[in-house]
């Protein structure tokens, strides 16, 4: 059962009657969201930006030599036109820059400009501060238990096809 004490969100849908995994996957999509909440508030009033600007930014900054709009939409799992939209944004104010790409005339690659690596770099540090007070209501030997544990969730999930399941047959259909 979710904390009483806590403010309504998915998890408050549980119920004891509820498998395991159901009451899992809502504690730990309660977690995400609370977390993703305060991030995106926090970027927005100390860096009047966004959570896709940032991530955008964050993959630029992995990838110095630049990456095509195509390659950011895949790291960002987002839709092209999402991708185009957010590197306008940055484009017009100075934080990115796109390129003729190297081996295709059809793309372009983006990159992070100088002022733009230091504006990451300033939002990134602050942004681990974050992450650190979020998680610190755990001892560094439970971050590092919880941490396996989801590594093998992860690992397991990357056996499973995401394709539907197919439909367990109930009991009044195999008769």
């Amino acid at each position: 059962m979710p904390d009483e004490d806590l403010p309504y969100d998915l998890e408050s849908r549980v119920i004891d009657d509820h498998h395991q995994a159901i009451k899992l996957w809502l504690r730990m999509l309660a977690c995400a969201t609370r977390v993703e909440s305060v991030v995106r508030n926090r970027l927005r009033s100390e860096f009047a930006t966004t959570l896709p600007r940032f991530d955008l930014l964050a993959q630029l900054e992995r990838k110095p030599a630049g990456l095509t709009m195509g390659e950011l939409s895949q790291h960002l799992m987002v839709t092209g036109g999402n991708v185009t939209g957010v590197t306008d944004q940055l484009e017009a104010e100075g934080m990115v820059k796109r390129t003729p790409h190297p081996h295709d005339r059809r793309a372009f690659s983006v990159q992070l400009t100088p002022a733009g690596k230091r504006q990451f770099r300033r939002m990134a540090a602050v942004h681990e501060q974050w992450m650190i007070e979020l998680f610190a209501g755990w001892s560094a030997e439970e971050k590092s238990q919880v941490y396996a544990l989801l590594a093998g969730l992860k690992k397991h999930l990357g056996g499973i096809d995401a394709a539907p399941a197919k439909r367990s047959k109930t009991k009044k259909e195999m008769t």
